[in-house]
C-alpha cells in the first residue's frame, strides 16, 4: 500500500473536513475524535464538494451541500438523500504531524 503526504495535521482542526488534490482525484479528510477519515470529495449524486458540506462528528457523517445526501465517512456508504452509490474511501494516517493517504481507494490495487 502506497501513501502520499497531503497536509499537515494542524490544517484540519478537530471536527472539520478539508479537501486536497491527489493523483486519485480530490480527497476529503475528516478529523473526528483524534481519527482521520479519507473519502472521495465528490458527492456520487451530483458531484458537489463534500468538504463544503456539513460534518456531523457525533454520527461520523458528512452532508452534501447541494441535495442533502449524507454519507458515512468511515465506509463511504450513503445513509440519506438522493445519492445511491458509495464514495471511494482511502486509508489515512498521521505520521510525524503530517497526514498521509493511500494512492488508491481501500479494497483496490
Amino acid at each position: 500500500m502506497e501513501f502520499i503526504r497531503i497536509a499537515a495535521l494542524a490544517e484540519i482542526p478537530e471536527g472539520e473536513v478539508r479537501a486536497y488534490d491527489t493523483p486519485s482525484g480530490r480527497v476529503a479528510i475528516a478529523h473526528i475524535e483524534h481519527r482521520l477519515f479519507a473519502f472521495g470529495d465528490e458527492c456520487t449524486h451530483s458531484g458537489c464538494s463534500l468538504a463544503e458540506g456539513k460534518l456531523d462528528d457525533r454520527k461520523a457523517t458528512v452532508e452534501c451541500p447541494c441535495h442533502a445526501s449524507v454519507f458515512d465517512v468511515e465506509t463511504g456508504e450513503p445513509v440519506e438523500g438522493p445519492a445511491a452509490d458509495p464514495l471511494p474511501v482511502f486509508v489515512a494516517r498521521e505520521e510525524g504531524g503530517w497526514i498521509e493517504v493511500t494512492t488508491e481507494p481501500a479494497g483496490e490495487g
